[in-house]
């Protein structure tokens, strides 16, 4: 098995070393949306991912339609049928974000996203015929088999996901020139955020017209056919790897993820930015859950209405997206990060000040938003760009493993301690870890980079 710091095999590209100033005149201009858009590869990517991503957002939406349609009774809260599915779909991304990544560094590409988007179609696809098999079933403890067997496709749907979160990170190095990653990337955020607003709004009154075309299985069709299109768009895709580029060594899970873990702690610039994405990640996550209280206090919403909040904090990601594409050429990564949280930081104490405001809190948290976006897509740059070919599956999967904890612990803390402690002060305790992560992260990638670190074209 090959060592994490011996040096390059022939077979295996170098990665050139990223500079982070400005001054070293390394991030050219040349970072532009529409000039990323005529890579054909990068095009079949970024197409299979809208749609990839639509599918990704609507299928809780169709998941919990099938709930309250069809187990729900009458009069029953569905808070409880609720978190078995999210239990369900988060699992997967807790247990197996790292396991994944050592995986797809040994697949080809191309394979793992095209499969793994025809595997959840297929899914998704077969829920009509699991509901049909399954009527009026219980199991022996009472509970409906075919809820049970939903929990499971649910299960296998997520665990499909995160194969594709890794391969598609992978993906981008490979067909995107480095310096149109910031661009690449920035397009990716704005199109991810897109089709978060489009799941939170448009995926009930989408699914409702399906189902009105084709009854009884238009949903299931809606769902499971974007992923099944993704996937023959994803055919199209040529990401110019071979059987030499693969990493095709004995495969020892738990070395593989601890060689992973050594390469972001070694690579200083690399570990600033991960612990950027799970600080800034960890905040969204408890805006989410805070949304519903925001729309509580705030006269003018009623507290069902938190969608809306979080679809402007949405936008405001992708305004900030757009900012970095235009940006990316004038401030180096780490400022623009810099910028993220200190932007935060303002923006979410005067949440902290307007919580009740309806048009004050909207303006904070579209500003939050804006500058979460200077947070992650710079720093989701600096570890595609500094990542080597050979550890990256492993580095994408343990990014993955770790914004998903992030993303989670959040929706159970932030309640609790808004409870005990107040809705303005825990917005203020945000605003506070949004400032301390900033600074954090620049005294790391500025302060600890080893001379090794500079000197060395990889790590």
């Amino acid at each position: 098995m090959t060592h994490l710091f011996d040096p390059p095999t022939p077979n295996l590209p170098e990665t050139p070393e990223i500079k982070t100033d400005i001054e070293n005149g390394e991030l050219e201009s040349t970072s532009d949306s529409k000039s990323v858009l005529r890579n054909p590869n990068f095009l079949s990517l970024w197409t299979g991912q809208v749609f990839s991503q639509i599918a990704d957002k609507v299928f809780l939406v169709l998941v919990i339609a099938i709930v309250s349609t069809r187990f729900q009774h009458e009069g029953e809260t569905i808070s409880g049928w609720v978190s078995a599915v999210m239990v369900s779909f988060t699992i997967p991304a807790i247990l197996f974000g790292s396991i994944a990544g050592v995986y797809v560094d040994r697949w080809n590409k191309k394979t793992v996203l095209v499969s793994s988007n025809i595997l959840r179609g297929s899914l998704v696809l077969s829920i009509p015929l699991l509901l049909w098999a399954t009527k009026n079933s219980v199991l022996p403890w009472g509970a409906p088999t075919g809820f049970w067997g939903l929990l499971c496709i649910t299960f296998l749907v997520s665990t499909f996901t995160q194969f594709f979160t890794p391969a598609e990170q992978s993906a981008i190095t490979l067909v995107v020139e480095k310096p149109k990653l910031l661009a690449a990337n920035s397009l990716y955020t704005t199109t991810i955020m897109a089709a978060l607003i489009l799941g939170f709004a448009l995926g009930e009154p989408l699914l409702a017209l399906s189902d009105h075309l084709w009854h009884n299985v238009g949903q299931e069709i809606l769902v499971g056919g974007s992923y099944l299109l993704a996937g023959i768009i994803l055919l199209l895709l040529k990401t110019g790897e071979t059987k030499e580029n693969l990493h095709r060594d004995s495969l020892h899970i738990w070395t593989d993820i601890k060689e992973g873990l050594q390469y972001l702690n070694h690579k200083k610039t690399s570990l600033s930015a991960l612990i950027q994405l799970i600080c800034t990640f960890s905040i969204i996550a408890a805006l989410t859950v805070l949304a519903v209280r925001l729309a509580e206090v705030m006269p003018e919403i009623k507290s069902e209405q938190f969608g809306f909040l979080l679809a402007v904090a949405s936008l405001g990601m992708a305004i900030g997206a757009g900012f970095v594409a235009k940006l990316g050429h004038i401030c180096s990564r780490q400022t623009l990060a810099l910028i993220g949280s200190v932007g935060m930081c303002v923006f979410l104490a005067m949440l902290g000040f307007f919580s009740d405001r309806f048009g004050l809190g909207l303006v904070a948290i579209a500003g939050t938003g804006i500058f979460a976006g200077l947070c992650v897509i710079p720093m989701q740059t600096v570890i595609q760009e500094e990542t080597p070919e050979d550890v990256r599956g492993k580095v994408f999967g343990l990014q993955n493993n770790a914004v998903n904890i992030a993303l989670s612990l959040p929706l159970s803390v932030a309640g609790i301690a808004e409870s005990y402690f107040g809705l303005q002060e825990v917005i203020f305790a945000l605003s506070a870890i949004a400032l301390f992560t900033g600074i954090l992260t620049w005294y790391i990638a500025r302060k600890l980079v080893t001379p090794n670190e500079k000197e060395s074209p990889k790590a």
